[in-house]
Parts: C-alpha cells; structure tokens; sequence
C-alpha cells in the first residue's frame, strides 16, 4: 500500500510541479485529493490484511498505545519505509528526467516561512491524522454506532486531504 501511495502522490506532485502551466494540472487542491483518495483506497483496501497501516506514524502511535505489539509495529515501520523506497524508485525508473528536474517531488518550504513553521505544520497535520485514524477506530465506538467500521477508511482519507 505504501509503494502504491508513494508512487502515485509522487507523480501527480512532479506532474504538477513540471508543468509549464499551472492552469493545465490538477492544481494543489488536485494534490490533495491525490493524497487524500489514495490514503481512503488503500485504507479500504489493506485493513483486513494489516489494518490499513501506510503511514509510519500511525503504526508507532497506536505501538505507543498498545494496539500492536513490538515485533509487528517494527515489521510494520520496516515494510512502510521498503514499500516508499520502491515506489520512489520505480517512478525515478520510469519518469527519470521528471524526476530529477523535480526534485523527486519532495516538499519544499514556501518562500516567506522558516523551516520551524515548516516542522510545526508537519507535526499538527501528522497529530491530526493519527488523532483520526485513533478516532475512526476506537472499540467503543464500534459497539454504538455500527456503521463505524466500514466508513472508518473515509474520515481517515478526509484528514489527510484537510492536511495537505
């Protein structure tokens, strides 16, 4: 799931970022669907495989929690940081000159703000998804509201679009 996330935000963001005219890309708000929706799918899709766990921080919050034991949460974290590492490279492989003429689409901090608020963004936005995933997943809430559980990969998906 992780290298299917890596692989298509990478693209659409060197997509956006290389393009020669802002108005013929999906845009920034196209970026954050891209993230946003790819997070819901593979959410969906991977939870009754390893619960949904894409993102690193979320594996060690719910390891903080003790919602996952030691060797799964390192299994886990290990498989994330591969599964990134191959979704990079297979976009570097087949779109090599975007690639490199982009940075590999990694983030930048806008002209006009310090790398601190740079850090400070990406810690709320990183506390507010594991805040949801927390959330849409809670046991108690299951036993009260039924549907829960089904729509839990849908809240998730919508916080990470609210952040990026």
């Amino acid at each position: 799931a992780t290298f299917l996330f890596l692989y298509v935000t990478i693209l659409t963001v060197m997509g956006y970022s290389g393009a020669t005219s802002k108005c013929a890309t999906v845009g920034i708000q196209g970026i954050a669907w891209s993230f946003g929706g790819m997070i819901f799918a593979l959410v969906y899709c991977t939870a009754g495989i390893s619960g949904g766990h894409i993102n690193p921080a979320v594996t060690f919050g719910l390891f903080l929690a003790r919602k996952l034991s030691l060797t799964r949460a390192v299994f886990y974290i290990i498989m994330q940081c591969l599964g990134a590492i191959c979704g990079a490279g297979v976009v570097k492989g087949f779109q090599q000159g975007l690639y490199m003429g982009n940075g590999g689409g990694a983030n930048v901090v806008a002209p006009g703000y310090t790398k601190g608020s740079g850090l400070g963004a990406e810690i709320i936005g990183t506390f507010v998804l594991v805040y949801t995933v927390f959330s849409a997943t809670d046991a108690k809430r299951n036993a009260r509201d039924s549907h829960v559980p089904i729509l839990a990969p849908l809240p998730i998906g919508f916080a990470v679009f609210l952040v990026h």
